[in-house]
């Protein structure tokens, strides 16, 4: 059996996130369709992590086996003429028979962005989260940095997270601006259900005045997810890089 290694994007407007569901579409869903007329056989492919309904991935990596004689330039050009136009294959290459895009994984980079503007934008609709409060990114960048480093992040995943261990390790977390968009960028070893999401909500309640910055640090210390700001909407965020490799 050949193991591939494949790294592919996508828009995550009309899914229900990437892992297969009784009840709703999903990108792997759609993936594993393709392939399966491609190849002429069923494949179960593993990916690197879930998305959440409504997210985006510009950099995700999934790997699967097959006994095909199909070549990596065969499945990149034989896929992205089967799949619908917001899911696309960027690179295929064969990887070691034990390699596994989930277990392997070292680490991820995710973006969160928000169209800045009392103005709305159609094209950020579904790609990003208007807010029209101004949003002073200096003093976010700033503050984004009490997450960084090892911590317990019970306080700031959702309270549907069944991870019994909650400590991951940030590696770091920037705040910028470009135009009307500001976009936070966040690295870590890994991430709970919704962590981005209220980490960037938390950020905007201390940019409200909501919260002081100071107060982070207490709140992560608390484990108490109510003492953390809102979870902002999904189609802000996207999966942006995925490393194999020690950060």
């Amino acid at each position: 059996m050949r193991n591939f290694k494949l790294t592919i994007w996508y828009c995550g407007s009309a899914y229900h996130g990437w892992q297969v569901q009784n009840n709703a579409l999903t990108v792997q869903e759609v993936f594993e369709s393709c392939l399966a007329d491609l190849l002429g056989e069923k494949v179960t492919v593993t990916g690197c992590s879930r998305t959440d309904a409504g997210v985006h991935a510009r950099e995700y990596v999934l790997n699967f086996c097959t006994a095909s004689t199909i070549t990596c330039r065969g499945i990149v050009f034989g896929m992205n003429a089967r799949l619908p136009d917001d899911i696309a294959v960027k690179t295929c290459e064969e990887a070691d028979e034990d390699f596994h895009a989930r277990f392997d994984c070292k680490g991820k980079e995710y973006e969160y962005i928000i169209h800045n503007s009392e103005y709305k934008n159609p094209f950020y609709v579904n790609t990003a989260y208007r807010s029209w409060y101004p949003i002073d990114e200096k003093k976010l960048d700033k503050a984004a940095k009490a997450f960084v480093g090892e911590h317990d992040f019970k306080a700031l995943c959702s309270t549907d997270c069944t991870k019994e261990n909650t400590v991951r390790t940030i590696f770091s977390f920037d705040v910028r601006r470009e135009g009307d968009l500001v976009i936070f960028t966040v690295s870590g070893n890994g991430f709970l259900y919704n962590m981005v999401r209220i980490m960037v909500g938390t950020l905007l309640s201390v940019n409200e005045g909501k919260l002081k910055s100071e107060q982070l640090e207490e709140i992560l210390a608390s484990k108490d997810r109510t003492r953390a700001g809102r979870t902002v909407p999904p189609q802000g965020l996207y999966l942006n890089k995925v490393f194999y490799h020690d950060i």
